[in-house]
């Protein structure tokens, strides 16, 4: 029972940082100093994308699940939990690239931004 509980948390904090490393620059539109926090976090998730890389969270969910005598699932975290949201063929390596890509192309646009904004201010 604990193990299921903490497998489900692990997905949890999972699920957050993807989103944060997908989206966490438009928190950094409202709070600069997140960047030192998020930019690495784009960092890792686009190369575990280009690289095709498993992130350490998904053996520990694997083994917390297997502790607690349920199924494992075979793939990563992206193929098992959101590529099935997303897309109803399983990961491939193409897909895994226009991943990476997003993550990169989505931050480099708010950063764009970001930086926009700020030699705004400083010509002011």
């Amino acid at each position: 029972m604990l193990e299921r509980l903490a497998a489900d948390a692990v997905v949890l904090i999972h699920v957050g940082f993807v989103l944060f490393v997908m989206l966490g620059g438009l928190l950094v539109l409202r709070w600069p100093r997140l960047a030192w926090l998020h930019l690495p976090a784009v960092a890792w998730g686009a190369l575990v994308e280009f690289t095709g890389w498993i992130c350490p969270l998904t053996p520990l969910e694997q083994s917390l699940r297997a502790a607690a005598g349920e199924a494992v699932y075979s793939g990563d975290f992206v193929d098992h939990y959101l590529i099935p949201l997303l897309y109803p063929a399983g990961l491939t390596r193409s897909i895994q690239l226009v991943l990476g890509a997003v993550v990169l192309l989505v931050n480099g646009a708010v950063y764009g931004l970001l930086l926009y904004r700020q030699a705004k201010r400083a010509k002011a």
